[in-house]
This record gives structure tokens, C-alpha cells and sequence, in this order.
């Protein structure tokens, strides 16, 4: 059993006992409910109420407004990037444009409201996690009626459009718990149109199946390259189309490439902590060497992934096997604590404590809840958008490859979940032996291993600025990459994607927002860059191997394998 297993358990008895007792809620990864909604929503009429002089004071202001909304004197606009408002019926029509307006009007004035009460910084965060989610969901595109695209598309579709759109509510509320579909699962067969790139499944255990692809050149670098996945989440990340298949794109440039696939976890496993996963990582580790002639790999992890081949690569460090590796790779990871003031607003103590009691409970953090809740810090985006494009316009949710990915999760045993949590909480990586893996202290600092790095400027779930300030506790070269894009699509960046960019810059004593500052602006993708670094950290040319694994590991069957098939 993982040693945090029982920091679980101790964590959740400290819960209060109505999160206790309604353990059948809809807790997410940080224990967010509707009722904790409601809780904030009366939380923020009580304070309202006790500041009657700023409240009067935004209220005047906005009643002005509303008169100039009423005579069609206003100037209120939408920001031009808010693709909510881009029908010009919102700005041609003065029924849609006064709609419009007086939702600018409420909307800013909420805002300001919460911005300008005396209160507590932990106070405020809550409250303004409140009044953003009440605007986001308040924005007249979000209905029928104040949306002008609906009735374009009911006489375009002689009202089809309306039949669709209840079609797809009712169906949501049937199946996906009230929430509207992101993406069209149908689309999506995997090993058919993702995860397609030729392999075999060289090894397989209780925990994971390692996955070695066929290489696409005469040669190859003799130093493969391992791919360590998020645990929440799927490989085939770094294979979804053709076109932007991160492994395609490193067969193409001569790298070996390797992958484990996870195991999806049942409530059986539910003791599978972060040591198991260490170990597990550490196993693939040699398989890879066996095969590949005892070269050190190249270790590249994603997100938890990240996080998971960092402790495993300061637990060899420590043991003097460092050498197994030759240089380390982080796709939006982070090893510090996030400070982001979305993810403060819902990460309280009594929340997590919450969340904790209800893995216990069912031994396992089940996927779909972490998603849920990391869609609602983006709601305009990843709630709403679908909102209004299945149910109010009628159409079917988009076939898109990254959102089905994304909707295909996996669960989290409650030992890892624990880990996780207390990692993040307690901040145990900045502090040498804060973390310990079989009464080894792990280091993050003593890691003698170059470090490349991505990040995405607008990545919700891992912070750029955590993930910057993660590269900092590393002593060796480091490389830090800040994509453009989110979570996903920062990883996701493939030479023929033309709107890509990202920024560089080499000075890392700097604090996050000098280092932006300071940071040139790149055009293109970042992974010819990270090719180029990888041939800096590999061996010498070796032929292509023309079977797969050798006589130890002989394969199992083809890519991608059967756990990723797993429900």
C-alpha cells in the first residue's frame, strides 16, 4: 500500500460532516458541488448586503447606462475577440444590440462590485469565482430567445434546428449528467482514425503496457525515446491524426519512440499510490534499455506524466542510476505549487478534504468528475460554447480528435489521488526529502539531467507560471518553451500548423511576468526545436531495428494495445 494512502484517509476524517455524509454528490477533483455553488451565490448577496453604500453607488452608475441603453446612446461593445458576439445581428439589430448592451451593463457592474468591497483575499476569490460564472452563464447567446443565430438557423432548417436542439438537451440530461456533449464519440475509432501509427506491445503487467512503434528511417538514433502519459488521461495524445501525431513526427526525424499505456484502475487497485507508478516507470525504464542495447532513454512526461517521470528520475538519481537516462523532457508539468487564481478559488482545504473522502469511498477519482470540474474554470469555452452549439443553433458537437481525447479519461486510484493532492498542497518538491519513495528523499534539485520544457500561455490546468517556476528548481540546462495555446494544444503544435508561435527566453533568474516580458515571440512550431535538442542528447546512428523488442520481450500484439481500449 502507497505510504500517503493513509494520509487519505486521516485527510478525509478532517472533512466536514456534510461533505461526509453526502458523499454521492457530484465532487470533481477538488470537491466542487452545486450546493457549494448556491453557498457562494448567498454568500455573495449576504456581503452585498452589507455594503449598501458601494452597492448604491455601482447601482447609480449602472442605472444611468441603462437609461443611455434604452435612447440607443450607449457604447458599450463586446471585446472583438469575444467570439460569443460575432453574429452582426448583435451590432445591425437595436433589439439584439440593446440585449447586448444591458448585459455589458449588469455583467461590468457585478465585476466592479466584487472589486471594490473590503474583503479578505481568500474572500474575494471565492466571490469573484462566483460572479464570473454567474456572468459566464448569464450572456444572452446562452438562450434561445436573445440569440439571433437560432432563428436564422430555424427558417434555414424549416425548423429542424429546434427538433435538434431539444433532441440533444434531453439527451444530455439522460447520459452525460446535464452537461452538453463536447464532441461527436462516434467519430473516433481507436487504431482506426487515432492512435493509428504502426507499433507492438512489447511488455505488458498489472499496471501498464509499453509500447515500442516502428521507425520510419534507415537509421536511428540509438538513445530511444520514452514517452511517460498523465495517468487521468490516455497516450494517444501523442498520436491523433496523422498530421499532428507527435510520434510520427519524431519516427520521421530518426528518434526511436517508445510509450507506456496505463492501465485504466478499478476500485481493486484503488492502493496503487505514486510509488507503485514510480516503480512502474522505472520498470519500463530497462524494458526500453534491453531492447535498445542498454542506452540511456530520453524520458519525456506530460502533465501528471511529467510529474511521475521526475520523481522517477530523482529516486534513480539518488541511487546512483542516474545514468539510465540522458536528458528529461516535461510537457506542461508542474512540480510547484499552482498560484493560479482560478485554481485558488476552488482548491480550499475543506474541498479537498472532501474530494479525498469520496475517493476513499469509491477507491478510485473517476475521470469525467475531473474533467467536469476543469471545465468549469473555463466555462465560456468548454460549457457554454456547447451550449449554445448543440442546443440553441441545433448542431451535433464538432469531430474533433483533441476534444475526443480528452473526453476519453481514465481514473485515478485513491492512494494516487491522495499523492497528488498532497504534493500540490504541501508543495513537498520544493523541499529536498520533502517527498520520499521507499525512504529515499527525492531531490528535484540533485537531478544532473538537461531539461526541456513546455508550457502554454493559456493552459488552465497547469499554469505556465508554475510550470516556469518547476523548471527553476532544476541546477542543470534547462530549456524553457512558452506555447500560445492551452493545456492540450500547446502540446500539440505540429510544423504544419501555420498560426503557431511561442515564446523564448534564456534569461531563467527572472520571475514569471519579467521573464514574459523579456521573451521573444517565435513563429512556428516548437518541435523541430525540440528534435534539434534531442540530437544533442542522443548516441550515434544505429540501423533501424527491423523486428520488434528482441527475445526477452517479443511482441504481445499490435499498437496501441489493449489497455487503452479500456473503459
Amino acid at each position: 500500500m502507497s505510504a500517503r494512502a493513509s494520509d487519505a484517509r486521516s485527510l478525509a476524517t478532517d472533512a466536514s460532516p456534510r461533505a461526509l455524509r453526502d458523499l454521492t454528490g457530484a465532487h470533481t477533483f477538488v470537491g466542487s458541488r452545486w450546493g457549494e455553488a448556491l453557498a457562494g451565490g448567498r454568500e455573495l448577496l449576504a456581503v452585498l448586503a452589507s455594503h449598501p453604500v458601494t452597492v448604491a453607488r455601482v447601482q447609480a452608475r449602472l442605472g444611468i447606462e441603462m437609461t443611455r441603453i434604452a435612447l440607443g446612446r450607449s457604447r458599450l461593445e463586446p471585446d472583438p475577440a469575444d467570439r460569443r458576439f460575432t453574429d452582426p445581428a448583435w451590432q445591425d439589430n437595436p433589439a439584439f444590440r440593446r440585449v447586448l448592451q444591458t448585459y455589458l451593463a449588469w455583467s461590468g457592474a457585478l465585476l466592479e462590485l466584487v472589486h471594490s468591497l473590503r474583503l479578505g483575499a481568500d474572500q474575494r476569490r471565492r466571490l469573484l469565482f462566483v460572479a464570473e460564472h454567474l456572468v459566464a452563464a448569464g450572456a444572452p447567446s446562452n438562450l434561445f430567445v436573445t440569440h439571433p443565430g437560432f432563428y436564422d438557423r430555424a427558417v434555414h432548417t424549416r425548423g429542424a434546428s429546434i427538433v435538434a436542439g431539444v433532441r440533444h438537451l434531453l439527451t444530455d440530461l439522460r447520459t452525460n449528467r446535464g452537461l452538453p456533449r463536447q464532441v461527436d464519440g462516434d467519430a473516433f475509432v481507436i487504431g482506426r482514425n487515432i492512435a493509428t501509427t504502426p507499433g507492438a506491445v512489447v511488455y505488458r503487467n498489472q499496471m501498464f503496457e509499453l509500447i515500442q512503434y516502428s521507425p520510419r528511417t534507415p537509421s536511428v538514433d540509438s538513445r530511444p525515446v520514452l514517452f511517460c502519459p498523465p495517468q487521468i488521461n490516455k497516450f494517444y495524445v501523442i498520436d491523433l491524426a496523422e498530421d499532428k501525431s507527435f510520434v510520427r513526427h519524431a519516427l520521421d526525424a530518426g528518434q526511436q519512440v517508445f510509450t507506456v499505456s496505463w492501465r485504466n484502475p478499478t476500485a481493486a487497485q484503488r492502493d496503487w499510490g505514486l510509488d507503485a507508478y514510480v516503480h512502474a516507470l522505472i520498470e519500463a525504464i530497462d524494458v526500453v534499455r534491453e531492447i535498445g542495447g542498454e542506452a540511456p532513454v530520453k524520458l519525456v512526461g506530460a502533465c501528471a506524466g511529467g510529474l511521475t517521470a521526475t520523481i522517477a528520475l530523482a529516486y534513480l538519481s539518488a541511487r546512483g542510476q542516474g545514468d539510465k537516462v540522458c536528458c528529461l523532457s516535461l510537457l506542461v508539468t508542474m512540480l510547484d505549487s499552482p498560484r493560479a487564481r482560478r485554481l485558488a478559488r476552488v482548491a480550499d482545504e475543506a474541498a479537498v478534504a472532501a474530494a479525498l473522502a469520496r475517493s476513499q469511498v469509491q477507491g478510485v477519482l473517476d475521470g469525467d468528475d475531473m474533467a467536469r470540474t476543469f471545465a468549469w474554470l473555463r466555462p465560456n469555452e468548454l460549457i457554454w460554447h456547447f451550449v449554445v452549439n448543440n442546443y440553441v443553433l441545433g448542431q451535433p458537437p464538432p469531430a474533433f480528435d483533441v476534444l475526443y481525447w480528452n473526453s476519453d479519461t481514465t481514473r485515478l486510484p485513491a492512494a494516487l489521488h491522495a499523492d497528488l493532492l498532497g504534493i500540490y498542497r504541501d508543495n513537498r518538491l520544493r523541499r529536498p526529502g520533502g517527498l520520499r519513495i521507499d525512504d529515499t528523499p527525492i531531490d528535484v534539485s540533485a537531478i544532473d539531467h538537461d531539461v526541456f520544457m513546455v508550457a502554454g500561455a493559456r493552459d488552465h490546468i497547469t499554469p505556465w507560471q508554475a510550470c516556469y517556476r518547476s523548471m527553476q528548481m532544476f541546477q542543470a540546462n534547462m530549456r524553457f518553451v512558452l506555447g500560445s495555446a492551452g493545456h492540450v494544444q500547446s502540446i500539440l503544435c505540429p510544423p504544419s500548423d501555420d498560426t503557431a508561435r511561442f515564446f523564448v527566453n534564456d534569461d531563467y533568474s527572472l520571475d514569471p511576468a519579467a521573464w514574459r516580458r523579456g521573451a521573444r515571440e517565435q513563429t512556428g512550431s516548437w518541435w523541430p526545436a525540440w528534435i534539434r535538442w534531442c540530437e544533442t542528447h542522443g548516441g550515434e546512428p544505429t540501423p533501424a531495428p527491423t523486428v520488434y523488442g528482441n527475445d526477452d520481450h517479443e511482441p504481445i500484439e499490435a499498437a496501441p494495445g489493449r489497455y487503452v481500449r479500456q473503459s
